[in-house]
């Protein structure tokens, strides 16, 4: 029979999501079964094995994708001496970081999990100034990253580590296509204002969220949850400036003094307290849910913009804060159907433009608010993951099992927000589970790797490992392996990464 379970909820979910399917239904039962049922289809490519194209880049290392796994991959690379080139869609590495709007860096729950790239990053970080103007705070969470990455400095600081370490950062190119050649990738093929050009490497690392490169080359791949099929709803971030922040803080407090008290809605003031300004955080939680329906009732705000609504005060800037909301309802959009990802862009676009409008009239200290940042990117969550060596399950969660190969750790809970959530009490601290790195190879391509949340794992995996840092702490790892792999002559699904001298890994199991 199949396991229930129930969501653990994080800091971010303290609210209520809607959603029609049970907890235990979207989790499912890790069965070959369930697997196929989320299998994605070959997708539409083009043969370009006899095309004529120009090779701009022959290198050892060829990363795809410049977010927070794909930087980290590139610069890992290359200061393991690999010849490297990076390449980004965008004219900004860090992606949703950067590009999405996606402030804070949320936490993993788990001490000792700062990899030595996102320590160097942090110090890079502040470096940049003091924490009150950077918008890095050391004491706001506990293990991973352990604050907010203001994205303005991010941008600057990753173009600096790529310069230092001396990847080849290849801005505005988009990826159309791999060559591949008895089970290895010789080329991948990128559209860029001079049309079409190849890029050649020894290693090919997949980075791009979507897991384009991989599918391009054949690996498997599943998409949404294994039981309904749907992805998890994408958000479009956006910033509003001018607020003043302590009535907005002042106006949390006073929601929630004359409603009744429970376990849930004490975590919720604590939370409030703890954070007082300059960092808050302002959401519709379970006590305050009244003052948004209002809202919808007045006509000001529709069902769907209501359905996740949170926000963070800017560390850096003193009068903004990000909207980590609107959230398109996944009954209507989906990540991995391109037309529907369009038309969620324009849809989220109004949702924004109606929750400004409605904080702007009704909430204190927003009457002078104004949106002073829109989302490059829309902001997804899952989409499409691979099928590598390793099948990571919502059972290492839950078990926080522990892996000889491990690259990383993290207790971040399993965050879906596709239903509808119920209080889980999260691992203990102290506890979290591993990543091994056989969740970043694959049995059909031997010099692929795949780092971030398109690593192999099923839905409610995914949903765990996909936050910034654990993404950062694979794609350093994928890096680091692909180099030396390069040096002894294995291919990057044969490395054995427990058997690398301590002093070469970023991360070694403690058992």
């Amino acid at each position: 029979m199949e396991k229930s379970f129930s969501i653990p909820i994080s800091r971010r979910s303290f609210m209520k999501l809607a959603g029609l399917a049970a907890a235990g239904t979207l989790l499912g039962s890790g069965t070959d079964d369930r697997k196929a049922e989320a299998a994605a289809p070959p997708m539409a490519s083009v043969d370009f094995s006899e095309a004529d194209l120009p090779v701009w880049f022959d290198v050892d290392v060829c990363v795809v994708g410049g977010g927070a796994a794909g930087t980290a991959a590139a610069v890992s690379a290359a200061r393991k001496g690999a010849k490297t080139v990076l390449v980004e869609r965008g004219i900004t590495l860090g992606g949703l970081a950067t590009q999405g709007c996606v402030f804070p860096c949320m936490p993993t729950f788990a001490d000792g999990s700062d990899t030595p790239y996102i320590e160097d990053l942090n110090r890079r970080m502040e470096a940049q100034g003091s924490p009150t103007q950077l918008g890095f705070e050391t004491d706001t969470y506990y293990g991973g990253g352990k604050g907010q990455y203001m994205p303005e400095f991010l941008t600057f600081v990753y173009d600096e580590m790529c310069e230092e370490a001396g990847v080849e950062v290849l801005y505005d190119a988009a990826l159309v296509g791999a060559i591949t050649d008895s089970g290895k990738i010789a080329a991948c093929v990128v559209q860029t204002v001079e049309g079409l050009a190849k890029i050649t490497a020894k290693v090919f690392i997949d980075a791009t969220g979507d897991a384009l490169l991989s599918r391009f080359a054949g690996v498997p791949a599943e998409k949404g949850s294994e039981k309904t099929g749907r992805n998890q709803p994408m958000s479009l971030r956006f910033e509003m400036s001018g607020i003043d922040v302590g009535k907005v803080y002042h106006f949390s407090l006073q929601l929630l003094k004359d409603y009744e008290k429970n376990v849930f809605d004490k975590m919720v003031e604590k939370a409030l307290r703890e954070h007082r300004p300059p960092f808050i955080e302002f959401a519709k939680w379970k006590k305050n849910e009244y003052f948004f329906k209002e809202g919808v009732s007045s006509g000001e705000l529709t069902e769907d913009d209501i359905l996740y609504i949170q926000a963070f005060s800017m560390t850096g800037k003193p009068h903004t804060m990000s909207m980590n909301c609107p959230e398109m309802p996944p009954l209507g959009f989906s990540s991995t159907d391109a037309v529907s990802r369009s038309k969620a862009v324009s849809f989220g676009r109004k949702m924004a433009r109606r929750l400004a409008a409605f904080f702007k009239a009704n909430l204190p200290g927003f009457e002078e608010a104004y949106i002073s940042r829109e989302a490059s990117m829309v902001g997804v969550r899952e989409s499409w993951r691979i099928r590598g060596k390793y099948y990571m399950e919502a059972d290492d969660y839950f078990k926080a099992r522990h892996f000889p190969d491990a690259v990383c750790r993290t207790a971040y809970p399993i965050d879906i927000h596709d239903v509808k959530l119920d209080l889980f009490e999260k691992l203990k601290k102290g506890q979290y589970y591993e990543i091994p790195y056989r969740a970043l190879v694959t049995n059909e391509i031997s010099n692929l790797l795949v780092a971030g949340r398109c690593a192999s794992g099923s839905f409610a995996a995914q949903a765990s490992f996909r936050i910034q840092p654990t993404c950062m702490s694979m794609g350093e790892a994928a890096g680091i392996a692909a180099a030396w792999g390069i040096r002894h002559g294995v291919e990057a699904n044969e490395v054995r990464w427990e058997t690398l001298p301590k002093n070469e890994r970023s991360y070694v199991s403690e058992g």
